[in-house]
């Protein structure tokens, strides 16, 4: 990264960052620098940079990783890549430097003499990455001086920036659940007092709290949306399944569903939209809009590539639709199926439209959660096309969105209480 001349090419100090215009590889303007966002770390370690929040109009504030930033130079900073657009907010143990830090009360270590930060300044390590390694401060002043004497030292020489005992219970007990799937995350989430479990959802990612939602009873995620800011609970709406995204909106009320519909991005809330219509017991309402669809002219190694994403889940990945275009759902007509087993057998450059399974009727969205149930079960198969009169597909039932059906309402609480009854 380039920074600016004339000063110590590996140290930028942020307050005079503050208002800083940003712009894209093509010379364009996209906002101002507003703060820089760092990560506390423990035992008084210099916190690391991870990025900066940009003001873009109209007056909404994202976050731009340390990563996409080029250049620093004569008054401007450069960023390459495409911009996030959702609102920032903080995680756990992270701080807006110049918010939270700049005129705060501190203290010098060897001296135990109270000072006030002035300025910050972030270093560029031997491995790239950015810390706040030193800080500006002034003295008190004396008799009828206002100011005292200023000076800068690092990190390491003051203290009353820490990571607070809450975030670092939440920290501590992340670590400890961070290879737990979904599933069991969200059983120990149950067994939390409510703040706690609201605590630690705000510290988890989108993605990470989308996939634990997904795997709580009704009553708890309702009551665990309820806690989460408007942009934050969009973002992790967009994050779910279309079909379970659908299902919990269905359950906070209209008012909020609209609301919380309106500030995602309108390419998912269409989704989410569509399968709000359908009855929660239908084919419509259990099915999800996200299979894979490929055309008949694609090939078994495109198929492959597509199966072997991490983020498939085992039942879409069992089959691939093979549609005419567009296809994304609504799609063109439904061709038929291949099979996982068959892509496996078959040369790479093998077309899908050679080695389709045609045999399949597909189900339409009246479907009652009997009649998908027993298709599953008759034919061996862990994914059901949904498709409307004109044979276009509009999503797939598999068969975990089936047992959600099929199960007590409350089997998950009943599960968690099995499995505390075992580990004791």
């Amino acid at each position: 990264m380039n920074t600016s001349k004339g000063a110590n090419l590996n140290r930028i100090f942020l307050a005079r960052l503050a208002g800083t215009a940003v712009f894209d590889p093509n010379g364009d303007q996209v906002g101002k620098i507003r703060d820089a966002v760092a990560n506390l770390r423990s035992n008084n370690q210099p916190p690391r940079i991870l990025g900066f929040i940009v003001e873009v109009p109209p007056r909404k504030r994202i976050f731009v990783p340390i990563t996409r930033v080029t250049s620093i130079d004569n008054g401007h900073v450069i960023i390459t890549g495409l911009l996030n657009m959702r609102r920032f907010e903080p995680r756990t143990n992270e701080i807006t430097v110049l918010s939270e830090m700049l005129d705060r009360t501190v203290t010098l270590i060897e001296t135990n003499e109270k000072v006030v930060v002035e300025d910050i300044a972030m270093e560029l390590s031997k491995t790239s990455d950015w810390f706040i390694e030193r800080v500006h401060v002034m003295k008190r002043g004396s008799g009828f001086r206002r100011r005292g004497a200023s000076s800068t030292v690092t990190w390491a020489e003051i203290s009353g920036i820490a990571i607070n005992e809450t975030n670092q219970g939440v920290s501590n007990l992340l670590s400890t659940l961070a290879n737990l799937r979904a599933a069991d995350l969200a059983s120990v989430l149950h067994d939390l007092t409510v703040k706690r479990r609201v605590e630690v959802a705000r510290a988890l990612d989108d993605e990470r709290l989308a996939d634990v939602l997904e795997e709580m009873d009704e009553a708890s995620r309702v009551e665990l949306l309820a806690e989460l800011e408007g942009e934050r609970a969009a973002d992790v709406l967009e994050e779910m399944d279309p079909d379970d995204a659908a299902d919990l909106l269905r359950e906070v009320g209209q008012e909020r569903a609209q609301t919380l519909l309106a500030l995602m991005e309108p390419e998912d809330a269409a989704d989410v939209k569509r399968l709000m219509h359908y009855e929660d017991y239908s084919a419509g309402g259990m099915m999800t809009t996200e299979p894979i669809v490929l055309t008949a002219d694609s090939t078994v190694a495109e198929a492959l590539s597509r199966v072997r994403l991490s983020e498939v889940a085992p039942g879409l990945a069992s089959q691939v639709f093979v549609c005419r275009q567009p296809t994304e759902t609504p799609t063109g007509r439904l061709m038929g199926v291949v099979h996982i087993q068959r892509l496996l057998r078959e040369p790479p450059a093998t077309l899908l439209g050679g080695i389709l399974d045609s045999d399949i009727a597909p189900l339409s969205t009246e479907a009652t959660l009997n009649e998908v149930s027993s298709y599953l079960a008759s034919y061996n198969l862990l994914a059901v096309p949904i498709v409307d009169a004109n044979e276009r597909l509009l999503g797939v039932v598999t068969v975990d969105d089936v047992l959600d059906h099929l199960l007590p309402e409350n089997w998950r609480h009943e599960e968690s209480v099995r499995r505390e009854s075992e580990n004791r």
